[in-house]
C-alpha cells in the first residue's frame, strides 16, 4: 500500500509530507557525505552540524535565549516526571502539581517518590472535562516549583494560557502541544516534551531548561539522570537518538519555511474549529471537553452508544480515517490533529460524521 490515509493517532503521530519525502531522497545517502543519517558517527562533523542546527532552527522558531539549555535526551516524558523532582525538587521541600489528566497524574506518583506534593487544583471529579480556573488553584509561593501538563491527550484539554504562579518557577509537559502555537518560553523555568507528537519520530526527548535551576541538582545523582552532565556534554555524553534529531532538524526547518508559529496556530485553530463546529451543531455527537478548555490538538467526543462507537470506527478505517478510537481508559472517539495534520483530513472526517449521523442517527 502506498496511497497515505488521514493517521487521527495521538502518537507517534503525522509528520510533515515534505519532511518525510526529503528524509526519504537522502536516507540512503546525505548530501556530500556518502552515508546515511542511520549510519553517521554522533562524534562526526556530520551530525555535529545536524544537532547544532536542530537547535539554532528551535531557538529560532520559539525565541529561546541563550539562558536556556535545550537538551536531546531519552526516555520519553515518562522519565522526565522522575527527573524533574529528582533535580529540582529538595528531599525536604514541596511542589505544585496540578491534576488534568492521566500524564499529570502518572508525573505526580513520580514526584511524590522524590518529597511532598500538594495537587494545587484538580478537576478529576469532573471526569477531567476542563481545565482548572486560576481562583480554583491553591497555590504555595514557597514551593520548589509548579507543573502542569499543558494539553490532555485522553481527554481532550488544553490550557489556554498559562497558570498564574509569581515568582516560583513553572515547569510544564509539553509533550502533546509544543509548537502549536507562539510560545512565551521566559514565563517558564523548565519545558519537556517527547517529540513522537509535534516535534519528530519517536525516541526523542526535547527538554529545555533555564540556567538558574541547573545549580539544584545533587550532586549524588546518577549520572544519565543529572541535567548538568547533558548540558555539559551538548546531549552528547552517550549515543543521542541520531534519527530523530535528524527529523526534528527537518521539521523545525519546515515551520520556519511555513510561517513560524504563528502560521501554525492560525491552520490549528481553523482545523479545530471545523470540528467542534460539526460536533455542537449535532445532537448525535457530544464533546468530553466544555467550552474554554477544548484542545487544538485531539478532540474527543462520544456517540449515543458504545456500540454505534465501534461501528463508527470501524467504518471510519475502511474509509481511510485511522486511529479514531478513543483512549481505552476514556472510550469514545479521538481525532488527534497535531501540527502536521492537513485541513482536508478534518474535512473528510466531518464529511464523514454527517453521513455517519444520516444513516445512523
Amino acid at each position: 500500500m502506498t496511497e497515505r490515509i488521514f493517521n487521527f493517532s495521538a502518537g507517534p503521530a503525522i509528520l510533515p509530507l515534505p519532511v518525510l519525502e526529503e528524509a526519504q531522497r537522502d536516507l540512503v545517502s546525505l548530501p556530500g557525505v556518502g552515508m546515511s543519517v542511520l549510519e553517521v558517527s554522533h562524534r562526526s562533523k556530520t551530525f555535529d552540524d545536524i544537532i547544532l542546527g536542530a537547535e539554532a532552527n528551535l531557538r529560532k522558531l520559539a525565541n529561546i535565549p541563550e539562558n536556556y539549555h535545550i537538551l536531546f535526551l531519552q526516555g520519553g516524558a515518562s522519565l522526565q516526571f522522575s527527573m524533574v523532582p529528582m533535580n529540582i525538587l529538595p528531599a525536604d521541600g514541596k511542589a505544585d502539581y496540578i491534576n488534568t489528566g492521566v500524564w499529570s497524574k502518572k508525573a505526580v506518583k513520580e514526584a511524590q517518590k522524590i518529597a511532598t506534593v500538594n495537587i494545587a487544583g484538580s478537576t478529576e471529579s469532573e471526569n477531567f472535562n476542563r481545565i482548572p480556573s486560576q481562583g480554583e488553584l491553591t497555590l504555595d509561593s514557597e514551593a520548589a516549583y509548579v507543573h502542569f501538563t499543558t494539553n490532555n491527550t485522553i481527554y481532550g484539554t488544553q490550557w489556554a494560557t498559562e497558570p498564574e504562579v509569581g515568582n516560583v518557577p513553572l515547569v510544564a509537559d509539553m509533550s502533546s502541544d509544543i509548537f502549536c502555537r507562539p510560545l512565551d518560553i521566559n514565563k517558564y523555568a523548565l519545558i519537556y516534551a517527547g517529540a513522537q507528537k509535534n516535534l519528530a519520530c519517536a525516541g526523542l526527548t526535547l527538554v529545555i531548561i533555564r540556567d538558574d535551576l541547573l545549580a539544584r541538582s545533587p550532586k549524588n545523582l546518577p549520572i544519565m539522570l543529572d541535567y548538568n552532565t547533558h548540558t555539559k556534554e551538548r546531549s552528547l555524553f552517550n549515543t543521542p537518538p541520531v534519527f530523530p534529531i535528524y527529523i526534528l532538524h527537518l521539521v523545525a526547518k519546515y515551520l520556519l519555511e511555513n510561517g513560524g508559529l504563528e502560521a501554525m496556530q492560525q491552520h490549528n485553530e481553523a482545523k479545530a474549529k471545523l470540528l467542534y463546529d460539526a460536533i455542537d451543531s449535532s445532537e448525535f455527537y457530544r464533546a468530553h471537553a466544555l467550552l474554554g478548555s477544548r484542545s487544538l490538538m485531539n478532540v474527543t467526543f462520544r456517540l449515543p452508544s458504545e456500540e454505534l462507537e465501534k461501528q463508527f470506527v470501524a467504518e471510519s478505517t475502511k474509509a481511510g480515517l485511522d486511529g479514531l478510537k478513543g483512549h481505552r481508559s476514556a472510550g469514545g472517539i479521538r481525532a488527534s490533529i497535531y501540527n502536521a495534520f492537513p485541513k482536508a483530513g478534518v474535512e473528510a472526517l466531518v464529511q464523514f460524521m454527517r453521513e455517519f449521523e444520516r444513516t445512523n442517527g
